[in-house]
């Protein structure tokens, strides 16, 4: 039996080139039937869209209940959270979603705080790095700090009377932001 060569990539595409639509639509639904891998990455691929806002809202629930839990409280590990934010980023290449869920956490955290108090300086040293990857991103892209920044500011507002210098450097970061010369700082 005579071994068959590989085609390298430039090989592969211009022989593809010379299939209709209905013979490529047949060679891909062979794939998918025969291989497990195949079929793995095609439905990834083919529904990531449709599942986004499940896997966000999943995320989202992650996050809540490091917070709150039917029980009580949570138990409020960054690990967790960073956990869920992470691999909904991994598993939708959502780049505004991810953010939003950042911010979700900081606002959740920030909230916590002012309803039952105090945590501990490692809890908002957290918080302080996802709100400043959120600034970061918002400083590359206006639309998206359009989008963010009344949150962002809420953040600022809802963080004055928390200690460990987690207000200052709340809006330290915010003021960082230079989309907006005349909105007001305080």
């Amino acid at each position: 039996m005579a071994k068959v060569t590989q085609l390298d990539i430039p090989e592969l595409k211009n022989k593809l080139k010379d299939y209709d639509q209905k013979e490529l639509i047949h060679l891909i639904a062979e794939l998918y039937e025969h291989y497990d891998d195949v079929q793995h990455y095609l439905s990834d691929k083919l529904s990531r869209n449709e599942t986004i806002p499940e896997l966000y809202e999943e995320a989202k629930e992650e996050i809540e209940s490091e917070f709150h839990t039917d029980n009580g409280f949570g138990k409020m590990r960054s690990s967790k959270v960073k956990k869920a934010i992470n691999n909904f980023k991994k598993a939708t290449k959502d780049h505004e979603k991810t953010l939003d869920l950042m911010l979700y956490y900081v606002e959740i955290g920030t909230t916590f705080t002012n309803t039952y108090g105090d945590i501990d300086g490692k809890f908002y040293a957290d918080m302080e790095s996802m709100y400043e990857k959120v600034v970061v991103a918002c400083e590359k892209d206006e639309d998206l700090f359009n989008d963010l920044k009344e949150r962002l500011y809420a953040v600022v507002i809802n963080s004055d009377s928390i200690g460990w210098g987690y207000h200052d450097s709340i809006k330290e970061l915010y003021d960082s932001i230079g989309w907006e010369d005349d909105r007001k700082r305080r």
